[in-house]
């Protein structure tokens, strides 16, 4: 028996673990101080009400030989995939229930995909990046381009044509930079995947954030459905990262190698997984009806209100910036040139408060520091109040 040698090429331990490891030596040590975690993007408001009395219904049917629901279709229950696809289409865009597929998180999806791509596939991936991008495909031992965000670029980079990749990765809004894209930059990275043949990965889990005139999918790009996958989420726009589902599209233009990839998916997934509970597949559901959307706007808004807070603030230190607008990060320079680890450690220790230091994001992090608006509205006046403080 031997070991898969590319975990050797892993960091010893995940990013947010780090982070909750040191929080806690620090509490430990400071037993009396108050600390205030704007670091992990985990919402905090209750679920919409719509959702859970969904679920509640769902749970009663369970009692009843009639209502019993045991194994679900491989691909979602047929409810939930036309309520995402009549979402999609509220927004003029196209896409079939039967190219859309449920499943347990975005993450899991981002990461299972990867069983239908030959090991030699080269991947790009934008720096600063959300880590589950770099490590799944380290896993597999293949090789990873990067295509460098920076202040020059918004943190928004654009393809290159003289680089050569199979499978890519967007994120828009972006984890960890909440930077966005507009039409004209996917279009771009649009026509590079189809000039080379490659294939988007498309993560629009943040897509509900957007406020601007911005494409809240890859579809609304013309040929977007020749090369891309999306991947999108009910944990941050409804808060069900407790719950877990979420749902990937595949659309019926993506034949590589005369196969269909939505097949190869189906075939993936009904050997390897048996699809999201019932119960939560009619919570997601609910999310997505009128009153639903208009209890989750509501929810959104409160976040949305954290971020304009956190970021009024970096407008008065005189701070750098992305994010906070479209998104529920703000991705900010860190003062006085500190390194991403040193602001981390001055941050807790002078004002108990908690983030993520943008270098375990990649290289073009270092230098640079995550905060989320997923806190409550009193902790997050709290921490703004205690940064000033520190740092005027």
């Amino acid at each position: 028996m031997k070991l898969n040698q590319f975990y050797n090429d892993l960091k010893d331990s995940y990013l947010f673990h780090t982070v909750a490891v040191r929080t806690a030596e620090y509490a430990a040590k400071n037993p009396g101080k108050k600390i205030i975690k704007l670091g992990i993007g985990d919402v905090t408001l209750p679920l919409p009400a719509v959702c859970v009395k969904a679920m509640k219904a769902a749970c009663d049917e369970q009692l009843t030989k009639e209502g019993f629901v045991g194994y679900g279709p491989y691909e979602g229950f047929e409810f939930l995939r036309n309520a995402i696809s009549a979402y999609y289409g509220s927004r003029g865009t196209k896409i079939k229930a039967s190219e859309i597929f449920v499943s347990d998180g975005a993450k899991s999806d981002i990461g299972n995909i990867l069983d239908l791509f030959d090991r030699d596939n080269a991947v790009l991936v934008p720096d600063p990046v959300y880590p589950v991008y770099v490590d799944t495909n380290v896993m597999c031992g293949r090789k990873i381009i990067y295509a460098n965000g920076n202040e020059d670029n918004g943190f928004l980079p654009a393809p290159d044509p003289s680089v050569k990749a199979d499978l890519i990765y967007i994120c828009s809004p972006n984890n960890p930079t909440g930077a966005a894209y507009d039409k004209k930059g996917l279009e771009a990275w649009v026509k590079y995947a189809l000039d080379v043949g490659a294939l988007i990965l498309y993560d629009a889990a943040y897509e509900a954030f957007i406020t601007k005139d911005l494409p809240r999918s890859v579809y609304e790009i013309d040929g977007a459905r020749g090369c891309a996958i999306e991947f999108c989420s009910f944990s941050k726009n409804a808060g069900f990262t407790g719950e877990r589902c979420a749902w990937c599209v595949l659309p019926d233009e993506l034949v590589f190698e005369g196969k269909k990839l939505s097949s190869m998916w189906l075939r993936r997934q009904s050997t390897r997984y048996n699809g999201a509970p019932y119960v939560i597949q009619r919570g997601a559901a609910a999310a997505l009806t009128e009153e639903g959307l208009l209890q989750i706007k509501k929810n959104l808004d409160y976040y949305k209100e954290n971020a304009k807070i956190i970021g009024g603030c970096l407008d008065r230190l005189g701070i750098y910036y992305t994010g906070g607008v479209n998104s529920p990060y703000i991705w900010l320079k860190c003062p006085d040139g500190l390194g991403s680890w040193e602001f981390f450690d001055l941050l807790l220790d002078k004002c108990q408060v908690v983030g993520t230091p943008g270098e375990g994001f990649g290289e073009c992090g270092k230098g640079f520091f995550r905060l989320t608006s997923f806190g409550s509205h009193e902790n997050t006046l709290e921490a703004v109040g205690r940064i000033e403080e520190a740092f005027r």
